[in-house]
């Protein structure tokens, strides 16, 4: 599992005081840097090889401006071109959002996808969440 600490900011609030609903997606990306980094551990642009297929958000509980939170990244499925990121946003030790991301390996060059090295998998393999375990992600 990775763990991003993210300190709020006040120009993420929204008018009623809390964390705007659009930027816990940041939050997410920006704690997948580690995930990129299996990938492309240069973070170099110009050879980059990642693409998003789909990102869901699911908010459980309001997000105070006023505290930190912790997201926490695992990887929930590994297919042979893609991968599924399961993320959790962890505020006053309560769960208050929670998303996937499913992530493709891709050759812009070609417009394509691409396998998944054995190194690749292997890096994954080390944040793969025990597919019984997903009940209690799931339940809250």
């Amino acid at each position: 599992m990775f763990t991003t600490p993210i300190q709020p900011r006040f120009s993420e609030t929204d008018a009623l005081g809390h964390i705007n609903n659009t930027v816990v997606p940041v939050w997410f990306e920006s704690a997948r840097t580690e995930v990129f980094q299996i990938f492309n551990p240069q973070q170099d642009l110009n050879a980059w090889n990642l693409i998003i297929a789909k990102i869901e958000v699911n908010f459980l509980a309001q997000i105070s401006y006023q505290q930190n939170i912790t997201i926490q990244t695992q990887i929930s499925k590994i297919g042979n071109s893609s991968f599924t990121v399961l993320q959790e946003a962890i505020q006053d030790n309560k769960r208050v959002a929670w998303g996937e991301a499913v992530m493709v390996k891709f050759d812009y060059a070609s417009a394509k996808s691409v396998t998944i090295t054995e190194h690749e998998r292997e890096q994954l393999t080390k944040h793969l969440i025990d597919k019984s375990e997903l009940t209690t992600w799931f339940s809250d």
